[in-house]
């Protein structure tokens, strides 16, 4: 779908293959929830990692950034293509952001408009909200955007990870306006195995990387910039929360031209630094 500015069926900066690795992605399926399936196998868990007696020096493949890279280290590992199953060790160390940004990387290059979201999933434990990334892909016979919980398919931890229902993942900026109209707990709201990553601030910092997602720049879920550490140590005021509310409006009504323009502001552009 190409949206104004914003066209989700071409590759973006961490989501564009090496010409080399084309071949490797030859034989995957042809429908959307076919190709996540794939990306599914070809990521593990740093805890899973661990526990399948992957060492520490690889751990740090958590902080790839594209998706070429990722691809990359799966190749070094076993040079078979992609759909083939992978073991455990065979794997690439990531976190749910990585099983997305595969997912759209395999998704575009068939041409099928996918882009990555960030935000909570309501799913794992009741009454909170787990920091999560999940696939969206485009469905041109219903005009709409289908979710897909890439990590969890075949898992059995939500009924249909192909397809959430309306309100098991949030958005960064979802979750704000529930936050901000009273709907939900923010403290109920965070990050899994941590005890103080949770409340408005985890939230709000969800939301501007949900934004950089819908501007094909799909960032590392520690990633900081702009005022999000402000945010995090309690620095921030009722206008970074006015500005928050803003970015949770102009995503929910998908203008592109204004999600371009709002990512622009100097409290919310990613940085050069980052863009690596």
């Amino acid at each position: 779908m190409a949206d104004g500015v914003l066209d989700y069926s071409r590759p973006g900066l961490f989501t564009t293959l090496d010409a080399a690795q084309v071949p490797l992605i030859e034989g995957l399926p042809d429908d959307p929830v076919g190709i996540c399936a794939v990306a599914q196998g070809l990521v593990i868990q740093p805890h899973d990692a661990t526990a399948a007696g992957i060492g520490a020096d690889r751990l740090t493949e958590k902080d790839i950034r594209a998706a070429s890279g990722l691809v990359a280290v799966l190749a070094a590992l076993d040079a078979s293509p992609l759909q083939h199953a992978r073991e455990p060790a065979a794997r690439v160390v990531g976190t749910c952001r990585h099983f997305t940004v595969l997912a759209c990387a395999f998704l575009r290059a068939r041409g099928i408009p996918a882009r990555a979201r960030c935000g909570f999933g309501t799913y794992f434990v009741e009454g909170r909200g787990f920091d999560h990334w999940i696939t969206e892909y485009w469905a041109a016979d219903e005009n709409r955007w289908v979710r897909v919980d890439t990590e969890l398919l075949g898992k059995g931890q939500v009924e249909r990870p192909e397809d959430l229902a309306p309100g098991e993942f949030l958005t960064g900026g979802e979750a704000w306006e529930r936050f901000r109209a009273g709907l939900i707990d923010a403290q109920m709201f965070g990050v899994f195995g941590t005890d103080h990553a949770w409340g408005p601030a985890e939230i709000s910092g969800n939301a501007v990387r949900d934004l950089g997602a819908l501007r094909n720049q799909e960032m590392l879920p520690w990633d900081e910039w702009g005022r999000m550490t402000d945010a995090y140590e309690g620095k921030t005021g009722p206008d970074y929360d006015q500005l928050i509310d803003t970015l949770a409006e102009t995503c929910a009504q998908g203008d592109a031209t204004a999600i371009a323009r709002l990512s622009l502001h100097e409290d919310l552009a990613v940085p050069e630094r980052l863009l690596r």
